[in-house]
């Protein structure tokens, strides 16, 4: 009786609202059938229930496209309503097995999104059709409930998105490097330079022993396979070189006369005398220290240039303020005094600080009225933080250049490089930098609440990580020092 009456009543609705108007008529209809439908489907979709339950899903799409049609052309409201039901319910079926599957096949979907990320499917197609077959087989043996091989099917398909994924990153790191030592071998490079072609083989098999080993830290394995890359083309450059003196034509004397060609030219330019009388080591020497000092010259220019623009500004700023006020005009103009006095004396002291390093030993640089000891001759053994008695000497310094500022805020900054992975360089540049705050509170007798100690792993780099020279100065401790303006001398 309860289904007859309810029937009768949609029959009732039904007429009633095709008589009042066929387009209002029809959206009605669709609203009171559809809506519990409509629900369910949104609900499959936002657990992707077309992917991982997709005879559910399909089914529902099945009913819910047969309720669509028999409404349009008019059909019993009966049909309409019980393929509506039959959609829902199976929408809500494939909601609850698509997200038993995200649950139990949760490996394989990682696995599946990792190799997505490096173009595994691009990169290496056939692995990752045979790793897709695998996993569809696990998504319906998992809607058939058979969970047991469906499990099965999930190992191995994650595997072979594994391996996907790797050739994938091989491909896109070390493809360049296998091109140019095959272009190598083919122009029989090993045996005019075979050292050289030798380096970059080791190179590009390290890259790849790197990559197997942790695949996710891709640095080192980009850093090495650049490497590679360098030394196959110089490999290559030097066969020709090599290739002509054997053939005669050219001789050793040429082949070193036209090498000097570059260093004369910028000796030249740097006004070094060109002295190679026995090689080019005293010049490269010479040249090396010239543009040193170039560069230390260059940064005092450019921070003597940011420390004057920032004061013209404050003083602009101050001085037009003080002449809108008559009040207090003298105390206020008797403070800015005070602190202009401050900043020279801080610019004293910071010149007395940077003639007690060489080059050699620290970089002694300014950010406004902040002091910064780059300590590049403080050293660490590989993976240590221990400071070593070899150090005692620098930091003693430091500790003299710490002394010129009384009362100031120290903080010690210490940073690595891009090799290595991003938490266990955060954490060994954190170690170091603690290793010297405790060392400055047992050696130096500096107050613990001074000192600051914070570690920023390779997020700070202050050259390129690609080249040994520039890593080297990016595994660094720096010293800032935070004077106390209000301070005496």
């Amino acid at each position: 009786m309860v289904y007859q009456s309810r029937l009768l009543k949609w029959v009732f609705l039904s007429a009633l609202l095709l008589a009042s108007g066929g387009a209002y008529a029809q959206n009605e209809l669709r609203n009171t059938f559809f809506k519990d439908a409509d629900a369910a489907k949104m609900a499959a979709d936002a657990v992707n229930a077309e992917l991982y339950a997709p005879k559910s899903y399909e089914d529902g799409m099945r009913d819910y496209r047969a309720a669509e049609s028999g409404l349009e052309r008019g059909r019993n409201i009966e049909y309409v309503r019980s393929n509506a039901a039959d959609a829902t319910a199976n929408f809500r079926k494939a909601t609850s097995a698509a997200t038993l599957a995200q649950t139990a096949l949760a490996q394989a979907i990682k696995s599946r999104q990792d190799g997505a990320n490096a173009q595994a499917p691009k990169l290496s197609p056939d692995l990752w059709d045979d790793a897709q077959q695998k996993f569809v087989r696990a998504i319906q043996l998992m809607e058939r409930g058979d969970l047991k091989n469906a499990k099965r099917r999930e190992v191995e398909a994650t595997q072979l998105y594994r391996e996907a994924e790797l050739v994938a990153i091989k491909a896109e790191y070390l493809s360049e490097t296998r091109r140019l030592l095959a272009d190598a071998d083919r122009a029989r490079v090993g045996k005019y330079a075979p050292i050289t072609l030798g380096k970059a083989k080791q190179l590009l098999a390290d890259a790849e022993r790197e990559l197997n080993e942790n695949r996710y830290d891709t640095d080192l394995p980009r850093s090495l396979a650049i490497q590679a890359n360098y030394e196959a083309k110089h490999a290559l450059y030097l066969s020709e070189v090599v290739r002509l003196e054997r053939d005669k034509e050219i001789t050793v004397e040429q082949l070193v006369l036209d090498w000097e060609k570059p260093l004369r030219m910028i000796a030249g330019v740097a006004d070094v005398n060109p002295d190679m009388q026995q090689g080019h080591d005293k010049l490269t020497a010479d040249l090396v220290a010239y543009f040193e000092n170039q560069a230390s010259e260059l940064q005092a220019l450019q921070q003597e240039k940011a420390e004057n623009e920032t004061r013209l500004a404050d003083l602009e700023e101050e001085l037009s303020a003080l002449d809108e006020r008559l009040g207090g005009a003298t105390a206020e103009r008797a403070a800015l005094v005070q602190r202009l006095e401050a900043q020279a004396r801080v610019k004293e002291q910071f010149e007395k600080v940077d003639k007690m390093f060489p080059q050699s030993e620290a970089r002694v640089f300014r950010e406004g009225d902040t002091i910064i000891l780059r300590l590049v001759g403080l050293s660490f053994d590989s993976g240590a933080s221990q400071i070593k008695q070899e150090n005692f000497e620098l930091l003693a310094k430091v500790e003299k250049a710490i002394d010129v500022f009384p009362r100031s805020e120290l903080i010690i900054e210490g940073h690595t490089d891009s090799h290595g992975g991003d938490e266990s360089n955060q954490a060994l540049s954190q170690k170091r930098a603690e290793s010297v705050q405790q060392y400055m509170i047992n050696a130096m007798r500096i107050p613990t609440y001074r000192l600051i100690a914070t570690g920023y792993g390779e997020t700070r780099p202050v050259a390129s990580n690609e080249t040994e020279a520039g890593r080297a100065r990016n595994r660094r401790i720096d010293i800032v020092i935070k004077p106390n303006l209000d301070a005496a001398d």
